[in-house]
């Protein structure tokens, strides 16, 4: 295998390459700092030791962006398997594994079936967004005894079943800590406004990249296809996430966009499709991906528009899990972010934000 290193820093790659083959690593940094890329750089690496790696996601659209990266890293090699952590314990499981009702298994049953047949020799595992995997996962990969690298931010949870930094290294057993500053993603305007919606210790470093600020748009309803046709014909090259809260406004876009714009050939994830047009996106293509909030994770774009702010106009501003949203969906953002609502009064959470960090109109 040739290792090629993509879009590091020197500090990102001399920390890549300090980080020891052995044992078990949790990695933590704000968004922006790099992990996802560095994350399909560890697994690469670790493959150079002669076992097989599996890079695993919780959402199937990062696992598709992750796939990528790794094919540009090691196009001939394929002893890196990029996978969501449920298709990984489904195969390890073998028969159609126990749910508990949440979405996730029964744990018990994984747990038994690991006490059962005992640990997995040279089981490599290479975790990203690993908090949005639950606490049983880590436990079952110290009954598995996995060499784990799991990269997380506790501050980017959208998911019920999560796991805090302590959880992750408590249930690994033997963990080290290490952490990636820096955001090399948004400018300094977004990473300002994502400030805003910060809920964790301390107050993220703005990077000195500058771009325009922020914008808030009033629309009357299905108005937001006029600015995407807008930003997407204005600069073909570049792309643009759409980030909606339900499905519903994922497909009313996507009609619209279609019916007035058919040459701009959008695409849209949604997780419930089983394959096709709707599952399997080619995420290297420019142009508009209209996406649901929770598939967001881990991807940027030069261009993010959230379609819906209105949604959370009766949502609790104060709200931890509001403003982790809203810090997550900012930071997707690479050179612009725009945010839309209907109706008459701005979104409280945005109505916060002072005109000099969030223009309007």
């Amino acid at each position: 295998m040739t290792l090629t290193y993509l879009d590091l820093t020197p500090e990102q790659r001399a920390g890549l390459d300090d980080l020891p083959f052995e044992g078990n690593h949790l990695v933590s940094g704000p968004p922006g700092s790099g992990k996802s890329l560095l994350a399909a750089q560890r697994a690469v690496m670790l493959a150079l030791t002669g076992t097989p790696v599996t890079l695993l996601t919780y959402s199937n659209l990062l696992r598709q962006s992750l796939a990528g990266a790794v094919h540009a890293l090691a196009p001939a090699d394929r002893s890196v398997r990029v996978s969501t952590a449920h298709a990984w314990l489904e195969d390890w499981y073998g028969a159609r594994p126990p749910r508990d009702g949440n979405g996730w298994y029964d744990w018990n049953a994984f747990f038994d079936r690991a006490a059962d047949t005992g640990p997995v020799p040279g089981l490599t595992l290479v975790i990203d967004e690993g908090q949005d995997l639950p606490p049983q996962f880590y436990r079952l990969c110290r009954m598995l005894q996995a060499r784990t690298t799991v990269y997380a931010d506790e501050c980017q949870r959208l998911t019920d079943s999560h796991s805090t930094l302590a959880e992750i290294t408590g249930k690994l057993g033997r963990c080290t800590r290490h952490e990636v500053d820096g955001n090399h993603r948004n400018t300094q305007q977004i990473a300002a406004l994502a400030a805003h919606f910060h809920t964790g210790a301390g107050v993220p470093v703005l990077p000195d990249r500058q771009g325009p600020p922020p914008r808030l748009h009033r629309f009357q309803e299905r108005g937001v296809a006029d600015l995407l046709i807008l930003l997407a014909q204005r600069d073909p090259r570049q792309s643009i996430g759409v980030i909606a809260d339900s499905k519903h406004v994922q497909f009313s876009l996507l009609g619209s966009l279609q019916n007035r714009a058919p040459r701009l050939k959008p695409q849209l994830y949604t997780s419930d499709a089983r394959g096709g047009r709707y599952r399997n996106l080619d995420l290297g293509r420019p142009g508009i991906v209209i996406v649901n909030r929770r598939s967001a994770k881990g991807l940027g774009f030069d261009t993010v528009v959230i379609p819906d702010a209105h949604v959370d106009a009766a949502c609790d501003p104060t709200s931890a899990a509001l403003r982790m949203t809203y810090y997550v969906l900012a930071t997707r953002a690479r050179r612009e972010l725009h945010f839309a609502y209907e109706g008459e009064t701005e979104p409280p959470l945005l109505a916060q934000v002072g005109p000099g960090e969030l223009m309007r109109g």
